[in-house]
């Protein structure tokens, strides 16, 4: 299963996969975006999101989360109103909040970095068969992070959400063991192999 069947998706899926996903995050803003694209994804495809991507980022100044969190009433409606804006006025209340959210913890721990990136003891995570394919939607360490968030006031952040951003942002490292992004990440970053974590609805992706 070369290439993560990412083949099989449009150019720009490919682009991103080839460019994006999987490669660790250490910037906060662009932990944001990831983490607010997957927020937007709830309920569509993928495909539908990141098609959209620069017309977030337009409608979120760039995903400024210190600018986002002052969006007033006024802000919401001109949202709402761009065109190709996804009409969902829950999922943009959502983002101004965890805008807000985001702040608070950045305060405590410093940066969302610090804060996300301590789970993992600022490694990727190699699960066992998941390079051969299989892969859940989520396991226990989405399962804890995702918790930790909604305690702290995050909304549309549940398991899976977290479990598609941690593989985003590359704490975990779900390319097929045959697409050459597997190994450069490996080869480039610290990572850590580790069993499978209370993993959830494994499906697998060979072929």
């Amino acid at each position: 299963m070369s290439y993560c069947n990412w083949d099989k998706q449009s150019e720009i899926c490919k682009t991103y996969h080839d460019k994006e996903w999987g490669v660790p995050v250490y910037d906060d803003r662009m932990q944001f975006e990831y983490l607010m694209l997957e927020v937007m994804q709830c309920g569509l495809s993928w495909d539908i999101v990141i098609n959209k991507r620069e017309t977030f980022r337009k409608c979120f100044d760039n995903f400024n989360y210190d600018l986002i969190a002052k969006y007033d009433e006024e802000k919401i409606n001109s949202i709402l109103n761009t065109e190709g804006m996804i009409k969902s006025r829950r999922k943009i209340e959502a983002v101004i909040n965890n805008a807000k959210c985001f702040q608070s913890i950045r305060k405590e721990f410093g940066s969302f970095c610090d804060y996300l990136w301590a789970y993992s003891d600022k490694k990727t995570i190699l699960y066992k068969n998941h390079k051969k394919g299989y892969i859940p939607t989520s396991n226990g360490l989405s399962d804890k992070i995702s918790k930790d968030l909604k305690k702290r006031g995050f909304k549309f952040i549940g398991s899976i959400t977290i479990y598609s951003h941690l593989q985003a942002s590359g704490m975990i490292n779900d390319h097929d063991e045959n697409c050459p992004r597997y190994e450069y990440i490996n080869s480039h970053f610290p990572t850590v192999k580790k069993q499978t974590d209370n993993e959830h609805d494994v499906v697998y992706f060979g072929g």
